[in-house]
């Protein structure tokens, strides 16, 4: 007997056909929430539980036999959603430099691969220090005044603040460790 889980994510305006509800091809997320008679909230998930299917052996044939148990609407916490935002020359004084709290920004650019590599741990860090490190990412071509003016000359750079002023900076697609220990130096 095999058990298969099957979850269906639907993002915030954006149509998906349903199995169990009229086709909607124009319809929205939300709607589906309406039609299932749900009050509308941000970030709900609409979860499938367990589908089972019977698997026979070779000697008696296969099994098509599936079972339903039906759905679960599941709202995921907003807070537990953190993604690491972008800043720019109009937003670096107010987010970066006037920050409370101290601030690791990534430094990086849509051609380059280490900074692929790193990006995941930048967001998995975000996570774990959220509430007492902000996070942010600067894209060098679409800001290159920022870059220039910390001396931005290998990508990814990633650069601890504290006070508005620069305390750490590392170059490369570095492991998590690496970043979490200069991390950990200024809270």
């Amino acid at each position: 007997m095999a058990t298969v889980l099957e979850t269906l994510t639907l993002p915030r305006c954006f149509a998906l056909p349903s199995r169990g509800l009229s086709p909607m091809a124009t319809s929205s997320a939300s709607s589906l929430v309406a039609r299932l008679g749900l009050p509308q909230f941000r970030g709900l998930k609409v979860a499938q539980s367990l589908s089972t299917r019977s698997v026979g052996s070779v000697s008696s044939g296969p099994s098509s036999r599936v079972g339903r148990r039906g759905g679960a609407i599941v709202c995921e916490a907003q807070e537990t959603a953190v993604e690491v935002a972008a800043v720019n020359q109009a937003s670096w004084k107010s987010l970066v430099l006037d920050s409370d709290l101290p601030v690791v920004v990534e430094f990086w650019a849509p051609w380059c691969g280490p900074c692929r590599m790193i990006h995941p741990i930048v967001d998995d860090l975000a996570k774990q220090y959220v509430g007492k490190v902000k996070f942010y990412k600067v894209n060098t071509d679409d800001s290159p005044t920022i870059a220039t003016e910390y001396g931005i000359r290998s990508i990814p750079t990633v650069i601890m603040f504290k006070d508005g002023e620069k305390k750490d900076s590392i170059i490369g697609a570095v492991p998590k460790s690496t970043l979490t220990t200069s991390i950990e130096k200024f809270l």
